[in-house]
């Protein structure tokens, strides 16, 4: 028998009159009658709607661009295809069991480097756990739909917080939500470094933990999102908790709660923020301590640029590197600027969001606010990397406006005029000088103003508040209350339905529009102003085999070659070297192969591959690939040769020094030829008395600039005559030479060095080989610089090939008999009674321990930037491991912010069960309990 609804009337115990607190009625039985739930929330609505905008235009602005993947414009410029591409394809043969090394070291970069740190930076991202479902000569294909993905994943995270804000019409939301996700700082910026999108998805989910928190709700899942954010990128999760951080307490102050109960929600926000960080902190210490050790490079003063240059990135299709990209799309700037005139939204909420958004600009050109944003350090390279928390300042402030109803045409007018001034403000600064800005705007600015003007239409006469209405209280002094009651069924319902859907077609039509044009115009800008890379192709896959037959690691190395195709090429197509470029490159790194004649860019932190047999010999490089140049790259033209390796007999990874330890070593000198005969232990090299001469044939000091030379010309140019011993190898070092240079009369086949420098000092040449001495013993090289140039003294060293020869078989016959090398240590056996130094070819970064037989580890010292172990003749048998710094200082706080979320868990558990035990008592509801609708 079907249960029915009891049809008696009303009793004390049965109250008439609607359901006390909202609760369903209940069966005559004792069920309660609950609604139906619908198929598809409105939260989820909207997320869907973002998420499907935010992917469309993403990539209809790279089709209308033909970019990669849907065009022949290659996508991989700059940090994207030098180091995102390259780590995501280290991590695809780490799924795989394919990489040299482990999660604590990278064998394949930088002769060995801390991988931890580079993992915690670059690649802990969830999303990055997709490049193992991708075959692995696409990992350019990998890396871009994780871009999508991602983007995706931000604008559906908006839209649900929008929503959970103030409710609202949902496709609005999800709108909204897309604008945010497509801003300027995430199509111009955070597109070409995919780890930044995290900090995109991240600011909208702490905003939601700040909810959660100003209502004691879900301290444990808060926790874990705040984990998971900083986990994703710490670097961006920290600009996004101080962003969620500036809107908790804009909502408290507009919440009208007592002060008690202020602190209260201010504590769980504080608690979640803090357990969540400790649950990171075992990969967040780890990248805190990489980057203490890492190289320094350039440290940045910061100035603020001309304020037109913001007004301009306000506007679609404007781009220009380093400044701060806040485009958001014209409707949502609309509503946001048209926030401070509408009436129906309570003063206080109007003031305080208007006051933030306005607060968060001005932080963003006042130095100590931004060196705030910044964790206190000026970045290199774009210096408005906080941008995104004012796009998403402005994304809530638009629907903030919307939420409360439509802006009537008084707010549009005033906002429409803002968006004049913006314009004419922008209109002379150079991001905004394309000739399509400002008309694809004014077309944006008229769908949006028609569209908000026909929204407002379908909603007028009335209100509904938070479904989208226009009524209200008027201009009063509010708080952020509740929505305002929908009322009654209004006449002409199908004439608002078709005004309602025509704004939310222009709305969404002029949304799309100057977004993908936004995004196409960022990616053809970039492709013209940065160096780019083609996708997985001919070269690398020729590359990749010569290295995997070449292959004898830990035997010797091989490196990938000087001819380098991205910064990152051992990661990419194999092989174990000196390239790596990260923002983690050890100090000691950098400055030991550059006192060894390599070279450099990025200010020191993308070390480059050093073609030099004695540099071979002392880091064990058995095998190495020689490559044309990169044809991607227009420096240098084709020489018409063909990839090939070369292999030469080198000592072992381990080899025996007689030398001591400690200060009594003599450090480096200003002669790259002379330190790299310290560290071999032999003198190999002549370093011969220079005349260097100008293109007019007259002597020039070292140092004096020596000017361009055309391409093409065949006039005279500068030389640099000496004497060395016929037969010898010629080496030039001249680290701030830009240009190429050749032995005169040498053959066709002879090398051709290929210098790169700048006067910026963000790059510096690598020594190279031109050749063989001639009979004569007389050399003469001609240079042939392409921008102005120096050449130093002693720039010339002539390498004796026989005492190389000598030296080599000495270190190979007193080396280790064996090697072995796991993630993080490495084993060798050395021959009875071997004494002095045991030097493993292996930069001496922290973290490196040493023990001899069955004696204590202990920390490992420096052979000249190498690790040094004493050997004092009665142990056959060495042992180095490696730890991260702050492994074990990251591990602790993290299993104690564990315990405590436990125990939170446990103690929230139980007052939850506390809280259903129904009560043998019936009172009525406590108005103070009731939770403050915001």
């Amino acid at each position: 028998m079907k249960p029915t609804v009891s049809p008696e009337p009303p009793t004390a115990l049965a109250p008439s009159g609607p359901p006390r607190s909202g609760r369903p009625p209940r069966f005559r039985f004792g069920f309660r009658l609950r609604p139906p739930r619908p198929a598809v929330r409105p939260e989820q609505a909207a997320a869907l709607l973002a998420a499907a905008v935010a992917v469309l235009v993403s990539c209809t602005g790279d089709v209308v661009a033909r970019s990669y993947p849907f065009g022949p414009r290659a996508r991989n410029v700059s940090d994207l295809g030098n180091q995102y591409v390259p780590f995501h394809a280290h991590l695809w043969d780490l799924l795989h069991g394919r990489a040299d090394g482990g999660l604590l070291m990278n064998w394949q970069s930088g002769f060995g480097s801390s991988f931890l740190p580079d993992l915690g930076t670059y690649l802990s991202s969830p999303f990055a756990l997709l490049v193992a479902v991708f075959p692995r000569d696409e990992i350019d294909l990998a890396v871009y739909v994780i871009t999508v993905l991602k983007t995706a994943c931000a604008g559906a995270a908006m839209a649900w917080l929008l929503l959970a804000l103030r409710p609202g019409r949902w496709w609005a939301a999800g709108l909204l939500g897309a604008s945010y996700a497509l801003c300027g700082w995430s199509v111009l910026m955070a597109a070409v470094n995919p780890m930044w999108l995290d900090g995109l998805i991240a600011l909208p989910l702490l905003c939601l933990v700040g909810e959660w928190a100003l209502h004691g709700r879900r301290p444990v899942l808060g926790a874990l999102v705040v984990a998971l954010a900083w986990i994703a990128n710490f670097y961006t999760a920290y600009m996004a908790t101080l962003g969620a951080g500036l809107v908790l307490l804009l909502r408290l102050s507009l919440s009208g709660l007592p002060p008690r109960r202020l602190l209260a929600a201010v504590g769980r926000a504080v608690r979640g923020t803090v357990l969540g960080i400790g649950l990171a902190a075992p990969l967040v210490v780890v990248v805190y301590f990489g980057t203490r050790h890492a190289y320094p490079g350039r440290v940045t003063e910061f100035r603020p640029l001309a304020f037109e240059y913001l007004l301009a990135h306000l506007l679609p299709t404007s781009y220009s590197f380093s400044n701060p990209a806040v485009y958001v799309g014209t409707a949502a700037l609309l509503l946001a600027l048209a926030l401070p005139f509408h009436r129906a939204v309570p003063r206080r909420v109007r003031g305080g969001w208007t006051l933030l958004v306005v607060a968060m600009t001005l932080s963003m050109r006042w130095e100590p606010t931004h060196l705030v944003w910044h964790a206190f350090a000026t970045p290199q390279g774009s210096a408005y990397r906080q941008a995104f928390v004012l796009c998403g300042l402005l994304v809530i402030a638009a629907w903030t406006s919307l939420s409360y109803g439509p802006p009537g045409p008084r707010a549009l007018f005033a906002a429409g005029g803002l968006l004049a001034l913006v314009m004419a403000g922008a209109a002379g600064s150079m991001p905004a000088r394309h000739s399509f800005t400002l008309p694809i705007a004014v077309l944006a600015a008229l769908a949006a103003l028609t569209g908000l003007a026909l929204l407002g239409r379908a909603e007028a006469p009335g209100g509904t508040g938070g479904t989208g209405g226009t009524g209200g209280t008027g201009d009063t002094d509010g708080t952020d209350g509740p929505p305002l009651p929908s009322g009654a069924p209004r006449p002409g319902g199908r004439r608002r339905a078709v005004l309602a859907g025509l704004a939310a077609v222009l709305l969404l039509g002029g949304q799309f529009g100057e977004a993908a044009a936004t995004s196409a115009v960022a990616t053809r800008s970039r492709a013209t102003r940065m160096d780019d890379h083609s996708p997985w192709g001919a070269r690398r896959q020729t590359q990749a085999e010569l290295i995997a037959a070449a292959d004898g690691w830990p035997r010797y190395r091989t490196d990938p070659g000087r001819e380098q195709t991205v910064a990152n090429d051992p990661m990419e197509v194999g092989g174990q070297g000196a390239q790596y470029y990260s923002s983690l490159t050890s100090d000691v790194l950098s400055r030991t192969l550059t006192a060894l004649g390599d070279g450099w860019t990025s200010r020191g932190r993308s070390l480059q591959s050093l073609d030099n047999a004695v540099t071979d010999a002392i880091f064990s490089i058995g095998a190495r690939v020689h490559s044309p140049p990169d044809p991607d790259q227009k420096r240098f033209p084709q020489d018409g040769s063909r990839t090939t390796v070369s292999r030469q007999p080198v000592p072992p990874l381990v080899t025996v020094r007689p030398s001591g330890t400690g200060a009594d070593r003599p450090g480096f000198g200003p002669s790259p030829y002379r330190n790299q005969e310290l560290l071999l232990g032999a003198r190999v090299y002549t370093v011969p008395r220079l005349t260097v001469r100008t293109a007019a044939g007259r002597p020039a000091r070292f140092g004096v600039r020596l000017g361009p030379v055309a391409a093409g010309t065949k006039g005279p140019r500068p030389t640099i005559t000496a004497r060395c011993r016929p037969g010898s190898e010629v080496y030039l070092w001249a680290p701030h030479l830009s240009g190429t240079a050749r032995l005169a009369g040498a053959p066709e086949t002879a090398p051709t060095g290929r210098f790169r420098s700048d006067r910026l000092a963000t790059a510096i040449a690598a020594m190279q080989r031109l050749g063989r001495v001639p009979a004569s013993g007389h050399l003469t090289i001609e240079l042939s610089p392409d921008a102005t140039s120096t050449v130093p003294d002693g720039a010339v060293g002539c390498l004796d090939t026989a005492r190389l020869r000598t030296a080599v078989e000495r270190l190979t016959s007193t080396g280790a008999t064996e090697v072995t090398v796991s993630d993080g240590t490495v084993r060798a056996v050395l021959p009875a009674g071997s004494r002095g130094t045991a030097v493993l070819a292996v930069p001496r970064i922290a973290g490196w321990r040493c023990a001899t037989g069955a004696a204590d580890a202990v920390p490992a010292e420096s052979y000249h930037g190498l690790i040094g172990v004493p050997l004092d003749g009665t142990s056959t048998s060495l042992t180095c491991t490696f730890h991260p710094p702050g492994l074990r200082l990251g591990a602790a706080v993290g299993g104690v912010s564990l315990l405590a979320l436990a125990l939170l868990g446990a103690l929230t558990a139980v007052r939850g069960r506390r809280a259903r035990t129904p009560s043998t008592t019936t009172r009525p509801p406590d108005r103070a309990d009731a939770r403050v609708a915001l």
